[in-house]
């Protein structure tokens, strides 16, 4: 007898093909999970940097780049163009105070010193033959003096004479007035006389004067073009090194041209480079650090300069205490540069996480150690060690302070050892 055989109703076929689209929609959902808002993310702790919120001091402060420079520099210009015709040291030598670096040529300075020279020359050659014209014409007019001298004393002689006979009637009234005319005469000449000597001599004085007066200023610019020519060889304004020297044999220089610079090496200072967003807040007397081979050295702000170019302005710092002894020009230094005073705070380790979180936000390990969330925070000044914590973090907390760029938009951080 024939048996009737019911068909599965559950084929392996069948259970196969749902388990595969179950697979399939679980892999779905969990994609969908993994990037919606409460997606996990499996972190190895090896690969992260965790670090404890501390209270403790805090003094606001930035890093700043600075180069080290001499004290004191002292430019040298081209005072007066010319072609390098001579260098007496090379870049780098220690030079004292009017020691010669380089000598210039100028042709037409030269010929101009020249022609000054013969211009005072010829002044005082035609100044001593008019001082000769007027002794020769004070000495003819003096010889005439004495003539009309001499000539008045005789008609007084005279005319004393006469009158002394007309009063005894000896001689005529024609006899005495003729020489009490020629004693009126004489008088009136010797008074023109002094009258034009007197003249004579104002005017030889005024002449004299205003010679000397032309002389000297020709001499001035005889003075000024003899140390235009004096300034072709360059020379050391003080002690120091010279440095930057830029002038070769044969290379023409024009006037104003920066030709090199002379370090006093009595010192250092610091220049650093500062963002314009802080250019409010530094002023001269703030204070600053640098470590260098292991050793903190203090600095203070000693000048600021205003101008602000391409978002940047510039400060200049000198040690206040000790100086390292082996730095160089033109090495650079971080230097942290305090903004404020020190006080008590809430403080979080800088990392890489602030570049993708601008601050706003960290990931906050969980008491376990297991697993880490997004919290929301709030920093206010920073170091360049620390941030300061305003809120959403307590002194013990423990926050992912290494970067977040391999995170996306995960929630929550599963933390495996």
């Amino acid at each position: 007898m024939d048996r009737k055989i019911e068909k599965k109703k559950w084929s392996t076929k069948r259970i196969m093909t749902i388990a595969g689209i179950a697979g399939l929609a679980g892999l779905i959902g969990w994609s969908i999970y993994a990037t919606s808002g409460g997606s996990k993310l499996n972190v190895d702790t090896e690969r992260l940097t965790i670090s404890e919120v501390t209270k403790g001091p805090f003094k606001e402060s930035i890093p700043v780049n600075g180069v080290v420079m001499p004290l004191t520099t002292i430019y040298l210009d081209v005072m007066e163009g010319g072609r390098v015709e001579e260098k007496f040291v090379d870049d780098g030598a220690m030079m004292t105070k009017g020691q010669p670096i380089l000598r210039l040529g100028n042709t037409d300075l030269e010929l101009s010193l020249a022609s000054q020279e013969t211009q005072v020359y010829n002044v005082l050659t035609q100044m001593n033959i008019s001082k000769n014209n007027a002794t020769q014409n004070t000495i003819g007019k003096l010889n005439q003096m004495a003539e009309v001298d001499n000539a008045l004393k005789e008609a007084d002689r005279v005319f004393q004479l006469n009158k002394k006979l007309f009063a005894e009637k000896a001689i005529g009234l024609q006899e005495f007035q003729q020489s009490e005319n020629a004693y009126n005469y004489q008088v009136r000449r010797k008074k023109l006389t002094d009258d034009i000597l007197k003249q004579d001599d104002e005017v030889i004085k005024l002449m004299q004067s205003q010679d000397r007066e032309s002389l000297a200023k020709m001499q001035n610019t005889l003075q000024l073009m003899r140390k235009k020519v004096g300034d072709l060889v360059v020379r050391a304004p003080i002690d120091g090194q010279l440095t930057s020297l830029d002038a070769e044999i044969g290379q023409l220089k024009n006037k104003g041209e920066r030709l090199g610079q002379i370090d006093v090496t009595n010192g250092f200072k610091i220049r650093a480079d500062i963002d314009e967003h802080y250019i409010n807040r530094i002023y001269t007397d703030l204070t600053g650090e640098a470590t260098l081979a292991g050793k903190t050295y203090k600095l203070k702000v000693k000048k600021v300069y205003s101008q602000v170019t391409n978002g940047r302005f510039q400060v200049d710092m000198e040690f206040t205490g000790e100086t390292p002894g082996n730095i160089r020009r033109g090495q650079t230094l971080q230097v942290s540069l305090a903004l404020s005073d020190e006080t008590t705070a809430t403080l979080l380790p800088r990392g890489g996480f602030y570049q993708k979180t601008g601050g706003n936000w960290v990931f906050k390990v969980s008491e376990d150690g297991k697993k880490a969330y997004k919290v929301d925070v709030q920093f206010n000044r920073q170091s360049p060690e620390y941030y300061e914590v305003v809120s959403g973090l307590k002194p013990g907390d423990k926050v992912i302070t290494s970067s977040y760029e391999n995170f996306g938009d995960i929630q929550e951080l599963i933390l495996k050892e």
